[in-house]
């Protein structure tokens, strides 16, 4: 696990006289903390303190030390997005790329003792998670122009950032050999496809987690979700890591249905490494699945202005341009959440998908109940 090293903070010092002086004196001192110690003179001859005292945030010519900003990220492009914006503002960056998974067990066991400084992944419900919990900073949000998708995805208390929208779960298959997809999600659960049917760990895939909360709320609940993974299991359900991993066992034959993220599916049936036999379909319904940022909100400030400066290069044209060029055939295939964005040509129309949004503040909380209920009684 990367960890950053501790920011400089700003120190506010108060003082009498004879300490001032001490500090005055003082010819080292770490870091970007300033002192500025005034001394007048009394009538008597006597020296007093006019004022001392440090500034917590920059004023006048004075410019604030960069710290490092530490970013923890599950998305393709992170390490691209990351150059582009240390190489616009001069910020350094320490990237740490996982999983979402082990990304949200890292932030939990440092909870207390926080080393990261924003949080970039797929998933509002796991910001929703986090923010029950206190862990984000709340009242940020950036001066852009969202969209309908946009603007359905900012939580009231403004502790988290939407930055992009993909679907899950796309049904991926090879049209050649399955010329007669799936037509509902109970289709799943028929002897047509038995041992057939693959899908994602979400205790490691992050986008998992919504698909399987999205199940729940489709089906009536928490008991009818769990009766239906139950049935799925019972059909010979192959349950994979990630994405990356159901998708071979999909082009190894192992299963014939991939249930994906959508911009997994799409860009393993076209580019380099595709494969132009395989389709998504869209069962009705596919979930929304907001990607979005969270800022830590027990680091420092400096490094949280950093952040808060991060979120806002991200959504720029600048910014953008690194999203949708970044991972060409994975996670750039998503649907803008800004106003004058268009998605890449690849993607299909949003009005031709059946779609249902969930309430992350009802499912957040429940992630880790339920992964563990389904590790348990699924993947195990």
């Amino acid at each position: 696990m990367l960890t950053s090293s501790s920011p400089a903070g700003h120190l506010t010092v108060g003082c009498d006289f004879a300490p001032c002086l001490r500090l005055a004196a003082m010819t080292s001192f770490a870091t970007t903390t300033k002192l500025r110690v005034c001394a007048g003179a009394l009538a008597i001859g006597a020296l007093a303190l006019a004022g001392c005292g440090s500034s917590g945030s920059p004023s006048g010519s004075s410019k604030p030390a960069k710290v490092t900003l530490v970013v923890y990220s599950a998305q393709g492009y992170d390490h691209a997005m990351t150059a582009a914006f240390q190489k616009a503002t001069g910020i350094p960056v320490q990237l740490d790329d996982n999983s979402t998974g082990p990304l949200l067990t890292q932030i939990e066991a440092s909870k207390n003792n926080p080393r990261w400084g924003l949080l970039w992944v797929d998933g509002s419900t796991a910001f929703a998670g986090l923010d029950t919990q206190g862990l984000l900073q709340r009242g940020f949000e950036p001066k852009v122009q969202w969209n309908s998708l946009g603007t359905a995805s900012v939580p009231a208390d403004k502790s988290y950032t939407p930055t992009g929208v993909t679907l899950m779960a796309a049904v991926v298959y090879n049209k050649t050999k399955v010329t007669d997809p799936p037509a509902t999600w109970q289709d799943l659960l028929s002897s047509k496809w038995k041992g057939a049917v693959g899908m994602n760990d979400p205790s490691q895939s992050g986008p998992t987690y919504p698909f399987i909360a999205g199940m729940m709320n489709y089906l009536g609940g928490v008991s009818q979700g769990e009766a239906y993974f139950t049935k799925l299991k019972q059909n010979g359900l192959v349950v994979n890591p990630t994405n990356g991993p159901t998708l071979q066992a999909l082009t190894s034959g192992r299963i014939q249905l991939a249930l994906v993220q959508s911009s997994a599916g799409i860009g393993a049936t076209f580019g380099p490494s595709g494969d132009k036999q395989l389709a998504v379909k869209y069962l009705n319904p596919v979930t929304l699945l907001p990607s979005c940022i969270g800022i830590d909100a027990k680091a420092p400030l400096a490094e949280r202005q950093e952040a808060e400066k991060f979120i806002e290069f991200v959504l720029s044209p600048a910014g953008q341009k690194v999203m949708q060029s970044g991972d060409p055939y994975g996670d750039s295939l998503y649907y803008p959440v800004l106003q004058g964005v268009n998605p890449l040509p690849e993607l299909p129309s949003l009005a031709s998908v059946q779609t249902q949004s969930i309430n992350p503040y009802t499912w957040g909380p429940q992630e880790g109940t339920i992964n563990t209920w389904f590790d348990a009684n699924i993947v195990r």
